[in-house]
């Protein structure tokens, strides 16, 4: 019999349900909105878990259930009425001693999505707040993901070769002679944007990734493809402030990144930093490079099918963490891999290769390295000593989630096992990532969040790092 212990504990400590976690008392039977749960989660990516028997009203306490065999029939039943049919593995589990029963539901097929409550029935999604009915506009976001996405190469009605910046493709063509010379960079002129992708091969009509990398404004023909940035206030805000700081970022790529950033620059707070050699700098509240590539990733990867062309990019900074949000779940790639596997959504793929050697004003590129961005994000936040990002996919929307730096008492809270067992290890002197997974016989994506865990809760020091020969880990001295 499973132990869920752990994960309610999870649960416990962020105060509710998890997107992919839902919990119900279940003690009277069946609860009435179970089969908008079982669609919300068959329509999440990975899928999720069903836990009966738990009162989220007392502290995520497990009660004592009468006839588990009915629920476990009950809930299978409604799985089947669904359309598709929710697949799920309904099991006995423990929490904190006590049985409960578990259902794990398999993610639809994308190809079926979305998943219905019943035949002619409303489709649903996961939030961090519970089921949300999808609207039509959403219900048109899981139709057009069934096939392959190609929104970024569709032709711009109206638009000529005078809408693109001559400034930005100089750049660009700079950068392709220099560093693709004997591909792309063998061509010139019109033939270089038509194989390129700006301008299509057969009608000569400026496309929708080219007017979005190199677009004089883009935002003429997609009014809502811009970034919308603000800063929130608390909820106990006595002026009733609803935003400060708000900002509309428009233009191609390359400008409405420069400017997300002199944003961030500009409006958030900043604390003064010592370093080891003896220089004090300022560092803002979030580091400024793990924000940069965020936005980044939000711009090249937004989905660009026509449901989207109402919904910007946003970002939301509240009290204790920043927000980040763009349309269009993640493509070709799982939330677990994300930093682990060199690999790349080939969402919109023809921008992907326009902005592998855009510029910014600044001179640096859009793109800095394929594949590389959630790790320099992850890297950074370590270096900051901040935790790790909490990564939201919800098929129709991406979010990443950054939280403020913790403050000491947060290491009160008990560690989870893989956690604890990299610190109990690490008693022994300093170890590298390798001989944790060698000696603990644990995956090496969990030793990895293991320590970032433990790096941001000041636990645990890391030595070396990017650009270092060799990287350990060591106990805090203060902390032993």
């Amino acid at each position: 019999m499973e132990d869920l212990s752990n994960t309610v504990s999870e649960l416990r400590q962020a105060g509710g349900d998890r997107t992919n976690v839902e919990v119900k008392l279940a003690v009277g039977g069946m609860p009435r909105t179970i089969a908008e749960t079982l669609s919300g989660l068959s329509n999440l990516p990975g899928g999720g878990l069903v836990l009966l028997g738990i009162d989220e009203a007392a502290g995520m306490t497990p009660v004592k259930l009468g006839d588990r065999q009915a629920l476990k029939q009950a809930i299978a039943q409604r799985a089947r009425t669904c359309v598709p049919p929710v697949n799920i593995d309904v099991f006995d589990a423990t929490v904190d001693g006590t049985v409960v029963v578990a259902a794990r539901v398999i993610e639809c097929d994308r190809s079926l999505k979305p998943c219905r409550t019943s035949l002619g029935g409303p489709a649903f999604l996961r939030g961090y707040d519970g089921d949300f009915r999808l609207s039509e506009l959403e219900e048109q976001a899981f139709l057009v993901s069934r096939s392959a996405p190609h929104s970024d190469r569709a032709v711009v009605e109206g638009a000529a070769r005078a809408d693109l910046d001559d400034e930005l493709l100089d750049r660009w063509t700079t950068n392709v002679k220099r560093f693709d010379s004997e591909g792309l960079g063998r061509f010139g002129g019109d033939e270089l944007l038509r194989r390129s992708g700006v301008i299509d091969a057969l009608t000569g009509q400026i496309t929708v990734a080219g007017l979005l990398a190199f677009g004089v404004y883009p935002q003429q023909w997609f009014p809502q493809w811009i970034i919308q940035l603000a800063t929130l206030p608390s909820p106990e805000n006595p002026a009733g402030i609803r935003a400060s700081d708000a900002v509309a970022a428009t233009g191609p790529i390359p400008v409405m990144l420069e400017r997300a950033v002199r944003w961030a620059s500009d409006s958030m707070p900043t604390r003064i930093i010592g370093r080891p050699d003896g220089s004090v700098i300022n560092e803002a509240d979030y580091p400024l490079e793990a924000f940069r590539e965020l936005i980044s990733n939000a711009l090249i990867h937004r989905d660009l099918s026509p449901w989207s062309e109402g919904l910007a990019v946003e970002v939301r900074r509240t009290p204790d963490r920043l927000v980040v949000t763009n349309p269009g779940g993640l493509y070709g790639i799982t939330v677990d891999r994300l930093g682990r596997d060199a690999v790349t959504s080939p969402r919109n793929r023809t921008l992907i290769s326009l902005c592998r050697f855009a510029e910014t004003t600044s001179g640096r590129r859009v793109v800095e390295a394929l594949a590389s961005g959630i790790q320099r994000v992850e890297s950074e936040l370590i270096r900051a000593q901040m935790p790790p990002p909490v990564y939201l996919d919800q098929a129709i929307r991406f979010t990443v989630l950054l939280s403020e730096r913790k403050p000491p008492q947060v290491e009160h809270i008990p560690l989870g096992e893989s956690a604890s067992s990299v610190l109990a290890e690490l008693n022994a002197g300093p170890r590298s990532t390798n001989e944790l997974v060698a000696s603990l016989g644990l995956p090496a994506a969990t030793v990895r969040r293991a320590l970032r865990a433990l790096v941001a809760r000041k636990l645990v020091i890391q030595d070396g790092g990017q650009g270092q020969r060799s990287t350990t880990y060591r106990r805090s001295s203060s902390h032993n």
